[in-house]
């Protein structure tokens, strides 16, 4: 589908056929993933890990089709610690996971001092080369790439 093409509904469901992609690899992956019925408090999925406890799970995503240098840009995200909960982040140009624990998210994003966005937290996760006009991780978000979930069902989000 080109750009002009692109419908708004088709852009508004990208966020949530992308939760239901990072959701079919974690059961894939043997997760016991359940998923809530509303989604009114930043909860995409619950993971019971196996010795019985549970964890909550925000998905963000970034499709192909962002601006050039914006490919892992995760802005506007209102988040205060939360016991328990884990940030996957996936940018689809990059190809490229992050998973982080509400702490490891407060400790790396910043947060909006003024304007419409007053409070919310931003992440940036990539960097860019224009005259190359590539994308690459940020040296310090490198320890975050996930290509599985381990990370979820095997860490305390708390103890990061």
């Amino acid at each position: 589908m080109d750009k002009k093409r692109k419908t708004f509904r088709h852009v508004a469901a990208f966020g949530k056929r992308m939760e239901h992609y990072i959701i079919g690899l974690m059961l894939k992956e043997g997760l016991d993933v359940y998923l809530p019925m509303v989604d009114d408090d930043a909860i995409d999925a619950v993971v019971k890990k196996s010795d019985g406890s549970y964890v909550e799970i925000q998905i963000k995503a970034r499709s192909k089709d962002v601006v050039f240098g914006d490919g892992a840009l995760f802005a506007a995200i209102p988040h205060e610690h939360r016991k328990n909960y884990w940030f996957v982040f996936y940018s689809e140009r990059m190809d490229t996971m992050w998973i982080l624990s509400s702490k490891e998210f407060i400790k790396n994003s910043s947060q909006n001092k003024s304007g419409k966005n007053i409070g919310k937290r931003t992440i940036w996760f990539n960097g860019r080369n224009t005259k190359a006009q590539t994308e690459h991780i940020k040296p310090r978000f490198e320890k975050y790439v996930a290509t599985d979930f381990t990370r979820i069902s095997t860490e305390n989000p708390d103890d990061n």
